[in-house]
């Protein structure tokens, strides 16, 4: 685990995921595509389609938030991760043809850790009930695909050292699997 975290900027390759380790502690900056459930099912639609997707893929990490109104002055509102295991029936097409982070809350099913393994994909977890917080790394958001979803809407976030935690690495690691873990072998 590093002790400093570390800085990275969208769009994320490969061998930079490839790096990365469960407990590593990310700045990430650069360009996050949010969807929900809605979304991704629109998403996997136009893919079955044979239609392009409405933001290159390629490298990009997507955020699972429906954020809230943004105040006057402000990109966006409060913009806490949502529960990651809704989007676990798209992830593993997405991650095929190049997605390389997600970032939410809770575990992830084998087989979206089994993709991430193979094509090269890391989760991240972002705090919840630090929505707020999370907002003020938001530097502008506009929504570029479905506002008839709307908090669901795909939006295109720029950010700025957005606080991270990798959750699944591209290794087989689990960070809630071996939180449990450690927690077991606590004598009480």
């Amino acid at each position: 685990m590093s002790k400093e975290a570390i800085k990275l900027t969208t769009p994320l390759d490969e061998a930079t995921v490839r790096k990365l380790k469960i407990g590593d502690r990310v700045l990430l900056s650069g360009v996050l595509y949010t969807a929900r459930d809605a979304a991704h099912a629109r998403l996997i639609e136009l893919l079955d389609k044979g239609e392009d997707l409405p933001f290159p893929v390629e490298g990009a990490v997507m955020y699972y938030v429906g954020p809230a109104p943004a105040k006057p002055g402000k990109p966006i509102g409060s913009a806490g991760p949502t529960t990651s295991y809704r989007m676990d029936p798209f992830a593993p097409r997405l991650i095929e043809i190049g997605l390389r982070g997600m970032i939410g809350k809770g575990k992830r099913d084998e087989t979206v850790r089994d993709s991430m393994t193979e094509h090269g994909a890391v989760y991240f977890a972002a705090t919840g009930g630090a929505s707020a917080l999370i907002a003020k790394t938001v530097e502008s958001a506009e929504v570029i695909a479905w506002p008839d979803l709307g908090t669901e809407a795909v939006r295109r976030l720029v950010v700025r050292d957005f606080p991270l935690i990798v959750a699944n690495d591209t290794h087989g690691g689990d960070a809630y699997e071996e939180g449990k873990a450690a927690y077991r072998e606590i004598e009480l």
